[in-house]
């Protein structure tokens, strides 16, 4: 048994990957995270209080940092600002959180001798025309178009920097757009799963032509533990299960699996700087790693995913209403 620190951990992806060790795993997680409005106590419920561990904290906080860096054995860090439209408003939370936060992490690594392994978005790549056969991989230049994805791009070149100067132990993941249980009703598929649970029309951005690589949330935590476990120290790999779909196809089979008329959704104003396309190319995990995802059918990963957020409304209820005030006052 050994024991994980996850940062971020009561955040979507990280509370998913969190459930995952516990259910495919005898590994104990210590989970720290701030509790912003991104993250929630809600997402560890039902968990084993003798395997889960909950402290509330900033990755920016170098003693709380260090003292529970001497109390694991690895550490997976997911923490980040995240939002591509929060970061056009405020900028200076990514650069706290995703700079000197993962910066403090590294510095952690580097005295304890811990393994780390350091959660990314295929963002950083910035965006691929909608006719352009090509998708992201490893060796794909970074191009950032936000304060949101900069910031992670800076976070990933400080974790090579580390690897390289200081001989730390730590792996990188970029993934693609996940989708999946605990996911902030602000994100778009929650959001109009969650408005057609409500009778509200879904709301498709602009034309609708936006492409997305959709993968579940369970399948990166999986292909995650796989790095952990046998990724080569240093390495970069991305996480991807072939599942481009653009927003407007997202938005008519949501409609179509709640039975509805697939076209009974509204248009509103598209989003500031909203990339066109992404594509991942995760040919390396897989052979190298062995890694495949559970969901290999999008529509299948959709259909458990509204199901989740029709069981559990009491989970995404509280933050519904204040959500779509903020969109509606943006006449989105």
């Amino acid at each position: 048994m050994a024991t994980l620190l996850v940062t971020g951990g009561a955040g979507f992806i990280g509370s998913n990957f969190v459930h995952h060790v516990v259910a495919h795993t005898d590994h104990r997680v210590v989970v720290l995270d701030k509790l912003t409005y991104a993250g929630n106590r809600a997402s560890l419920d039902g968990l084993p209080a003798d395997r889960v561990e909950l402290v509330v904290g900033d990755i920016a906080d170098a003693d709380l940092v260090d003292a529970l860096f001497a109390r694991v054995d690895a550490v997976v860090h997911y923490a980040a600002e995240s939002h591509n439209d929060n970061s056009l408003h405020d900028p200076r939370p990514f650069l706290d959180t995703n700079i000197i936060g993962t910066y403090t992490l590294l510095e952690a690594a580097r005295r304890h001798d811990r393994r780390l392994h350091h959660i990314s978005t295929d963002e950083v790549y910035g965006d691929l025309e909608l006719d352009d056969p090509r998708r992201f991989t490893e060796s794909t230049p970074y191009n950032p178009s936000s304060p949101y994805s900069s910031t992670k791009a800076g976070s990933d070149l400080l974790v090579r920097a580390w690897v390289r100067s200081f001989g730390v132990r730590a792996t990188i993941s970029n993934c693609s757009n996940n989708y999946g249980p605990y996911q902030h009703v602000e994100k778009f598929i929650p959001r109009q799963i969650t408005n057609v649970i409500r009778g509200i029309r879904p709301k498709l951005y602009g034309a609708g032509e936006n492409v997305r690589d959709w993968i579940h949330a369970d399948d990166h935590s999986s292909a995650v533990l796989t790095i952990l476990d046998k990724g080569e120290i240093g390495q970069t790999y991305l996480i991807g299960a072939d599942g481009e779909k653009d927003n407007k196809e997202v938005v008519e089979l949501i409609l179509s699996l709640f039975g509805q008329s697939p076209d009974a959704y509204d248009h509103v104003t598209d989003r500031p700087g909203h990339d066109l396309r992404y594509a991942i190319d995760s040919t390396k995990l897989r052979t190298e790693l062995g890694w495949t995802p559970a969901y290999q059918d999008f529509e299948t990963g959709l259909k458990a995913t509204i199901d989740w957020y029709r069981d559990n409304e009491a989970w995404w209820a509280p933050a519904k209403d204040g959500v779509e005030a903020f969109y509606a006052s943006k006449g989105q």
